[in-house]
């Protein structure tokens, strides 16, 4: 900054000495005078109070400066490869830290699906040199860029004992007091879904103390459902203090749009606020009417989300199960399409196994068989031992069927039919609800049970917490609705097992305890 104020003295002294040959004794008076007040002004006024002729060279300069550094945002903006943006550390700009945070997000943002892109660009020479810019000038990045550089060196993978990252980090602790709510709210996303190592933990420890301290800040509905949806999962004591700030004192005042993100968010954490009934009475009011009138996809999405936290009303689930409805999501392609007709088959579970006095009209036959789509998902570690082991511990494949997928919409990982005695039985023989088109022709002998393997990935809990997220809620309540015993296989417990027979002996735990807990009833 210094250097840069000499620089710029230097020129406007230049200026001024250019006219000056001519002058008499009073125009050197003069002079000095000039130099003096441009060298005071140029640190403490406008540049606007400079003479015509002494602001042409700072007006030039200040013009070029900002082109250059318009322009490598631009390019930065526009790139599509990260080759582009590594070599505008090689060329002729001149990059600040606040352009090399602004890189690295949008390395970020084009490697977030090619982890082995990720691991080659740490090694990258250029992408060195770019977190020593940064490292060096960290002082220097805007506090909105900050707040979202964090979470890009999460993604990109660069290790915790990197000095850079812990800069980073550290930068962000400093000036925790001074950023805005909503930047610190993102950052704590960044922590819990990014980044599972001790030290960011920490960090995120550290952000949520804040956020809980701070939260008379928010000011307007539409931050207050941001902040739900983005950390109110975190941390239970301010998603309560969110709540109060009750939703239910603004909820006349909250509009349709924002009223739906509330409900949404309450669903996914399955969330329900101390006067549910008075906030759920408010939403069947206010959906009572305007719900029709609302995107299909909006609608479904909504009484899915009602369904969750078991609050659907008969007319809610006739809305979007009626055939004029409902016959728009059926053959469609696209993901969203696909994402909607699943939560479809999930309202139709609820109507039919939840609500008894339903009248109809539910989902045809022909919908609620599964799609082949039901279960061409990439395969995860815990998934691929969990098969491993049921095939070892079932022995003999019409013992049980391995990942079947039900009418519901859910598919399970494992299904056993055990007698009376505890032993297996053929499970293809028998007659199977669950199934749209079932296999076999007997009824399941009496005392006969039928369990279902349930396994339960990290993603599928509220962070920090052994509590499922409200999809996976909905789910377990449906198998249960339909006559299963289930086992479920949490992630944080199968990581404990280190032998085959301990994973073994695990299961065969895990079904005694779940025919002993249902005899005890």
């Amino acid at each position: 900054m210094a250097a840069h104020l000499v620089k710029r003295c230097t020129c406007l002294l230049r200026e001024a000495a250019r006219q000056a040959p001519a002058m008499a004794p009073v125009g050197r008076l003069r002079l000095a005078r000039v130099a003096h007040k441009t060298l005071t002004s140029s640190a403490t006024s406008p540049i606007s109070h400079f003479p015509g002729s002494l602001m042409e060279p700072v007006e030039k300069e200040r013009a070029f400066t900002s082109y250059v550094e318009n322009q490598v945002e631009y390019l930065i903006k526009k790139a599509t490869r990260p080759e582009e943006l590594l070599e505008l550390l090689g060329g002729s700009h001149h990059l600040d830290s606040n352009q090399a945070a602004m890189i690295l997000i949008r390395l970020s943002h084009l490697l977030s699906e090619k982890p082995e892109d990720k691991a080659l660009l740490i090694q990258d020479a250029h992408f060195q040199q770019l977190l020593c810019l940064l490292n060096s000038q960290i002082t220097s990045v805007w506090h909105a860029t900050l707040s979202r550089l964090l979470g890009s060196l999460y993604a990109l993978g660069v290790p915790k004992a990197s000095k850079e990252l812990q800069s980073v980090e550290q930068e962000v602790r400093w000036r925790m007091r001074k950023l805005k709510y909503k930047h610190l709210a993102l950052m704590a996303e960044s922590c819990a879904t990014l980044s599972q190592e001790q030290h960011s933990q920490e960090l995120l420890a550290e952000l949520l103390m804040c956020l809980e301290r701070r939260w008379t800040e928010i000011e307007d509905s539409h931050t207050l459902v941001t902040i739900m949806m983005k950390v109110g999962h975190l941390s239970e004591p301010l998603m309560n203090r969110l709540e109060d700030k009750h939703v239910l004192n603004r909820a006349q005042d909250i509009a349709l749009p924002h009223l739906c993100s509330i409900l949404l968010a309450f669903a996914r954490l399955n969330f329900r606020p101390d006067q549910e009934d008075q906030f759920f009475s408010l939403v069947h009011e206010k959906l009572g009417s305007e719900l029709p009138g609302l995107e299909p996809a909006l609608q479904v999405d909504l009484v899915w989300a009602l369904c969750v936290l078991q609050q659907a009303q008969e007319a809610e689930l006739q809305a979007v199960l009626h055939p004029e409805f409902h016959i728009q999501f059926l053959g469609r392609k696209s993901q969203k399409d696909q994402n909607t007709f699943q939560k479809l088959l999930h309202i139709n579970a609820t109507a039919l196994l939840e609500h008894p006095e339903y009248s109809g009209p539910l989902l045809p036959a022909s919908a609620v068989a599964p799609r082949p789509s039901a279960l061409d998902r990439k395969v995860t570690p815990l998934q691929k031992e969990l098969q491993e082991t049921l095939k070892g511990l079932l022995g003999s494949a019409d013992r049980g069927s391995l990942e079947v997928a039900t009418q519901y919409g859910w598919v399970l990982d494992a299904e056993v039919l055990l007698d009376s005695d505890g032993e297996f039985l053929p499970v293809r023989d028998f007659v199977a609800p669950h199934l749209a088109q079932t296999t076999g022709s007997q009824s399941p002998p009496p005392g006969s049970k039928r369990l279902a393997f349930l396994r339960w990935e990290f993603p599928n809990f509220n962070s920090r917490s052994k509590d499922l997220l409200g999809r996976f809620v909905l789910a377990r309540r449906h198998i249960l609705a339909a006559g299963f015993l289930i086992v479920d296989v949490p992630f944080y417990e199968w990581l404990e097992l280190k032998s085959e027979w301990q994973k073994g002996a695990y299961l065969k735990d895990k079904m005694r305890k779940a025919v002993a807990e249902e005899l005890a009833k």
